[in-house]
């Protein structure tokens, strides 16, 4: 950054600390969980990271929202690395505000994204206190390894508003645990063929060749190097090459030679001494239904304890890649409420960048039924629903769960419903609209009739056969559903590629216009979750779209046939 502004500026700036302020975000108390354990040190050394306002976030999403739509004079005419840079690096102006503020105030900031659109900057906290009208604290929860620091309340100086759009962190309270497996059990057995394919069966499980014969997903192996898939793998959770091939072993043997995954690592990431079940699956279900296709485990480290930062941190390493995976797979999350709408809002824009880049961002959609990512049971207190986040993001592809098949219907678990951040987006009025129609009068639930509805898809999510740590298991939840859905785009993306087309990218105008009738309708379940017995209030599968299945499970034919149309 250049330290050279006009005289008025600086002069605006030196008053600063003085001057008017505008609040930023504020919360009336720490999300559940969360203990307040005392003011932090005036002397605590805080690192902050601050997003600096793209110069043109509203064009790069009308952009998207050209390539994006089947019919389009540029339909899947996706941006290159230097063309969304024009979008979301921060204008001149911003830049020159923001020095003059930090030079003023004794700051030294650090550019740490491609864009240009994040940089950081380390102060004491009695600083950070006088700057930003803050009351940084202690805060302790038991998925962390100790306190946090954190603050209820952050204002800007007027001379940032407009400039900055995040201070982090803040107000968000987002910790480690955001893993969404709900259940992991021992399958007494090993090297046998699954007993029954029926996810409602207590002897069953699913494999890769049960979701290929029931959702046509052809065992062909994938021709093209350039389509890559990539999983996203957060707190500590770690994928393990022996058990890749053991389980390639086990359930696809056909495969030759053995697909193995290149490792890729974000703040001081690794693989690992020991296996992560979430990682493991993911990679595993990849691996096992995109038959050839090419695979990268991105591993997350946690150097800062805090799954908002990992999610900045990937899309932002993602950024900085020419040729980027053409889907990524995510199977976790948290409630859309501990992150905070400045922070959601950040993140969310992160992935319309990447899908404006031609990649299909996927996630799952979380196991707590309407009431979160976890369904923890101090959280059944009342009849308000917590959506989930990033899953509620309009810019990703949301994934619930099924089970059974003849027929399949919505698990209890599956996560779904209406975001308390983002409005409904253009793609899914008429969809979301039809739903709410089914919805009766007297409904108890109270959520957000004219937010994201989520999710857009599912696939079975239940029972599913793996292996971790040399030990054959069975797990279940919408974190088996996403890597499900994401191989199944990840084949089609290598057929586009084959017939020398476009990859899907963004996925969802494409779903729910052209491509809607390529899924089963899944009509049948109720998603009140697993650990709230007496919260019974929640979301009844219906014909059509629907906040626990989203247009249903996929089949590949079509879905493959509405692509290459």
């Amino acid at each position: 950054m250049v330290f050279s502004w006009p005289l008025s500026v600086l002069l605006a700036i030196v008053g600063t600390s003085f001057g008017s302020m505008v609040l930023h975000e504020k919360r009336t108390a720490a999300p559940t969980g969360f203990v307040r354990v005392g003011p932090a040190p005036a002397s605590e050394m805080i690192r902050l990271r601050v997003a600096l306002t793209s110069n043109n976030v509203a064009g790069l999403q009308e952009q998207l929202k050209s390539i994006a739509t089947p019919g389009s004079s540029d339909f899947r005419q996706w941006l290159s690395m230097e063309e969304v840079k024009t979008y979301m690096q921060p204008s001149a102006a911003t830049i020159s505000v923001f020095d003059a503020f930090a030079s003023v105030n004794g700051l030294t900031p650090t550019v740490i994204s491609p864009n240009g659109d994040w940089v950081s900057i380390t102060l004491p906290v009695s600083k950070a206190n006088a700057l930003f009208a803050a009351e940084f604290e202690h805060f302790t929860h038991p998925s962390l390894h100790g306190p946090i620091t954190r603050t209820l309340s952050v204002s800007l100086p007027t001379e940032l508003v407009g400039h900055v759009d995040v201070l982090h962190p803040t107000t968000a309270f987002v910790g480690r645990d955001s893993r969404l497996v709900p259940a992991v059990s021992r399958i007494d057995k090993r090297g046998e063929p699954a007993t029954s394919c029926n996810s409602t069966d207590s002897t069953g499980t699913v494999t890769p060749t049960c979701l290929q014969d029931l959702y046509g997903i052809p065992t062909t192996p994938a021709t093209e190097t350039s389509s890559t898939l990539l999983v996203a793998g957060y707190d500590n959770e770690w994928a393990q090459q022996a058990d890749l091939a053991q389980f390639l072993a086990l359930l696809r043997p056909d495969i030759s030679p053995p697909t193995t995954f290149i490792l890729l690592t974000v703040d001081n990431g690794t693989l690992g001494t020991v296996a992560g079940p979430e990682a493991n699956l993911d990679v595993q279900y990849t691996a096992g239904i995109a038959t050839n296709v090419p695979l990268e485990f991105l591993s997350v480290g946690t150097l800062f304890e805090d799954f908002a930062t990992d999610l900045f941190d990937t899309t932002t390493f993602l950024d900085g890649i020419e040729s980027p995976p053409t889907v990524m797979t995510t199977s976790y999350g948290n409630d859309e409420d501990n992150f905070g709408a400045s922070v959601a809002t950040k993140i969310c824009n992160g992935y319309m960048a990447l899908g404006a880049r031609g990649i299909s961002v996927i996630f799952a959609s979380g196991d707590g039924g309407v009431r979160g990512g976890h369904d923890f049971a101090d959280e059944c207190a009342n009849n308000t629903f917590i959506p989930v986040f990033p899953a509620a993001c309009p810019f990703v592809t949301s994934v619930g769960s099924t089970q059974g098949f003849a027929p399949e219907k919505a698990t209890n678990f599956t996560s779904g419903g209406f975001s308390n951040v983002f409005p409904t987006p253009y793609y899914q009025t008429e969809a979301v609209a039809g739903f709410l129609e089914t919805i009766p009068e007297d409904f108890a639930g109270t959520f957000n009739e004219t937010g994201r509805g989520y999710p857009d898809v599912a696939t079975q999510g239940w029972n599913f056969e793996f292996v971790s740590d040399g030990k054959v298991l069975r797990a279940g939840g919408t974190s088996a559903s996403s890597p499900t859905f994401a191989a199944i785009i990840a084949l089609i993306n290598d057929r586009l590629v084959s017939a020398q087309k476009p990859v899907l990218g963004f996925l969802n105008p494409f779903l729910y216009s052209r491509a809607s009738s390529a899924f089963t309708d899944i009509a049948i379940g109720h998603n009140s979750g697993l650990s709230c017995p007496p919260f019974s209030i929640a979301f009844d599968a219906a014909v059509g779209w629907d906040p626990l299945t989203g247009f249903g499970t996929p089949n590949f034919e079509d879905l493959l046939a509405a692509a290459l149309d």
